[in-house]
């Protein structure tokens, strides 16, 4: 049985799942004083990708944990699922394909872990935020999870955005062109109206899969609370905020209570962005945190801004374009968001050629299905798309320099992507498919498969 049917509150509940990894020998206790400034994360990069997670017991300064590393490994992330790790894009495309087809509500509960405390001064500063990269503006919050209104409709919009702390009551945000959350504030501004909103930070993967999903798999005036409804198996739970009428949710470990005025601009920037390179430094919203709601015993929850956001924000791109792919394009088998992509970049599909063209017509469907994508690389069946040499070789030996390149000039993209100047550059598909029909000159060498296991053999395999 689905172990998310068994135990919801694991996925749901941050605390839980710390204690669950540690179980499961998947969690490292730094136990050494260590300072959020630089170092904290200067350690975690130590461990990036590995199979287990890291909790910092003794930040200097604070007498509150920080955890890094949920998301940087699928293999560690499809296992707190209980499932295998090439599994997990269907299982969350399924997640999301439920939700549409027999959705499930959040409901609102008057006690939640997260009203245990409210702070009677809201100072962000007693709140252990690090400074991850040696560029970056200052602390920065990275893991949150935005709930607003549409000030119309009153429809809860959920996402998730980068906030740099300005002073003790003050943060700015960053909000991409074109996002959900940019829509809710030019209604407000609209209306002459703040924009409520409440930063959730230390929260399950079901709701950050949900802040995550793409505008394609979760349209604006949806509720993507329901994705992580989904996720947990139940209802998610929701408190009601003290000042104003958008919800915290009731099992995180911190709950900001926020407000932007429109048109209240200060400097934000620059952080280490999924790019690898620095998002610059510019004008953008002020927000005006309210109040701070919080656990007796919170722990603070940080991603780095490599291989978390590829295996996160990119893997719900990436099952997005898979389940639209496989309704559009006959053969279409895997899609894959590489790492050197930065997560959601480059995407590589595999397909079995059912009949010429198709290869095109799925890196013109790629692009459709996910604006950000900058590259598009279609190969064969034949080719481990998670391999980036046997990618490779089918570039190298089946695309056709002539007639396998789309080029779309003046396009629009993420605007993260420092060669999409103001969101606007040009996307590259490599059809890298051999020619159909099938000719003799491009099949791959192959070898019979052998069991070994039952071989005499003297020596070790050289690794």
């Amino acid at each position: 049985m689905d172990m998310l049917h068994n135990r919801p509150a694991l996925i749901a509940d941050l605390g839980a799942i710390i204690d669950e990894l540690d179980a499961k020998g998947r969690l490292i206790r730094i136990k050494s004083k260590v300072n959020s400034k630089h170092d904290l994360v200067g350690i975690a990069t130590e461990y990036e990708g590995g199979g287990s997670a890291v909790l910092f017991e003794n930040v200097e300064g604070y007498d509150v944990p920080v955890f890094i590393g949920l998301y940087w490994s699928r293999e560690l992330l499809a296992d707190l699922f209980s499932y295998d790790e090439l599994e997990l894009p269907q299982y969350i495309a399924d997640r999301i394909g439920s939700w549409h087809q027999n959705p499930i509500y959040p409901e609102i509960v008057m006690h939640g872990p997260v009203l245990e405390i409210i702070e009677s001064e809201v100072d962000l500063g007693k709140i252990p935020i690090p400074v991850h990269a040696l560029g970056d503006a200052g602390p920065y919050l990275d893991a949150a999870v935005v709930i607003t209104k549409d000030p119309e409709t009153s429809i809860r919009n959920t996402s998730i955005q980068r906030f740099l702390v300005i002073d003790k009551n003050t943060l700015a945000i960053n909000i991409d062109s074109g996002r959900h959350l940019e829509l809710c504030l030019n209604k407000a501004a609209q209306r002459g109206q703040d924009l409520h909103l409440t930063i959730n930070i230390g929260v399950g993967p079901g709701l950050h899969f949900a802040a995550s999903a793409p505008a394609e798999a979760a349209p604006f005036g949806t509720d993507e609370l329901g994705i992580a409804c989904a996720f947990h198996g139940e209802p998610l739970r929701l408190a009601k905020g003290y000042h104003s009428r958008v919800e915290i949710i009731a099992d995180a470990m911190y709950a900001l209570e926020c407000s932007i005025t429109p048109g209240d601009l200060i400097d934000e920037g620059p952080f280490a962005e999924v790019t690898g390179n620095y998002a610059y430094r510019e004008p953008r919203p002020r927000v005006k945190v309210i109040s701070i709601h919080h656990r007796r015993k919170p722990i603070f929850h940080s991603i780095l801004p490599g291989k978390e956001v590829h295996n996160s924000v990119g893997l719900l791109g990436e099952t997005n374009v898979l389940n639209l792919l496989q309704k559009q394009i006959p053969g279409v088998k895997d899609v894959y968001f590489s790492h050197g992509g930065c997560g959601f970049y480059h995407a590589i599909v595999q397909i079995s050629q059912v009949r010429a063209g198709w290869g095109k017509q799925a890196i013109m469907a790629a692009f459709a299905a996910f604006p950000p994508l900058k590259m598009v690389t279609v190969v064969d069946d034949d080719v481990d798309i998670r391999k980036p040499s046997d990618v490779e070789w089918a570039m190298a030996t089946r695309l056709d320099g002539k007639s396998g390149i789309v080029q779309i000039e003046e396009a629009f993209g993420h605007g993260l992507n420092p060669t999409f100047d103001d969101y606007i550059g040009t996307k590259i598909g490599f059809n890298a498919t051999r020619p159909f029909p099938f000719s003799p000159q491009f099949d791959r060498v192959e070898m019979k498969n052998m069991d070994i296991s039952k071989l005499r053999i003297r020596g070790k395999k050289k690794k």
